[in-house]
């Protein structure tokens, strides 16, 4: 891991209020994991970018070291790491998710 993946990576985290590393697309989705992330983001219509890890090996193991979490999907809100699919699904069905992204001023897709 080199410290230039780190700060583009860093770039990548704090150039958007929502951000998913993912496996694939949103239209596409290589994962289920993935997949059940992009439906969480949608369902709660918020704007987000993507950055899918199958095409770039240096982000794709970068990210977990930038984290300290090993899996993919990622998710961060606004600079902050929130977590997989997992914490993303317990954090929606408690509303917890819908109320960080309104504490944190994310604005919701038109």
């Amino acid at each position: 891991m080199t410290d230039q993946t780190q700060a583009r990576i860093g770039d990548l985290v704090n150039g958007s209020d929502v951000l998913l590393f993912m496996k694939g697309t949103p239209m596409f989705p290589q994962c289920g994991f993935s997949s059940r992330a992009i439906a969480i983001l949608q369902h709660l219509g918020v704007e987000f970018d993507s950055v899918d890890v199958l095409q770039d090996q240096e982000v794709r193991q970068g990210i977990k070291q930038f984290s300290d979490w090993p899996t993919i999907p990622q998710l961060y809100v606004k600079g902050e790491f929130v977590g997989g699919s997992d914490i993303m699904m317990e954090m929606y069905e408690s509303g917890e998710l819908k109320g960080l992204l309104e504490d944190k001023g994310v604005a919701h897709a038109a």
